[in-house]
């Protein structure tokens, strides 16, 4: 896996987007993907997602995020990074959620009031890391 060099490209179902290598924040509006439009900003020390002007995912330091897939009930990425990274993500407010990273249950965490979620991933360079996390259902 690499950096994603067109900022952000669509897979069959699923995003592609970030450049953790870029020294200068770079953006690319109006990018559409099944009836959404997209708004990516990145560069080494941020990338951030927006759909329809809304939050989606942000990471800092900066990532490249790969199959990236988002429903009601979960969301699924393959992220990589120089270092380790605070990923935020916006779903559904006060709602549980189970974690796993590289398919290793990290936990259940709670987001906020406005839907937050926060994780830390390690990551280094050369290994990508997949992310799965989805809504606890009782």
């Amino acid at each position: 896996m690499a950096v994603v060099n067109d900022l952000i490209i669509a897979g069959e179902g699923s995003l592609d987007f970030g450049n953790y290598e870029l020294k200068s924040k770079t953006k690319k509006d109006n990018f559409e993907f099944q009836g959404d439009i997209y708004k990516i900003k990145t560069f080494n020390e941020i990338t951030k997602l927006e759909k329809n002007g809304t939050f989606v995912y942000e990471s800092v330091p900066g990532t490249a995020v790969h199959d990236f897939k988002s429903s009601e009930s979960d969301v699924s990425f393959v992220v990589e990074g120089p270092e380790t990274s605070s990923i935020t993500l916006e779903l559904e407010a006060e709602t549980e959620y189970k974690i796993h990273i590289d398919e290793i249950y990290a936990g259940k965490d709670k987001t906020n009031l406005g839907g937050k979620l926060n994780i830390s991933v390690d990551l280094e360079p050369g290994r990508a890391v997949k992310v799965d996390v989805k809504k606890v259902v009782e």
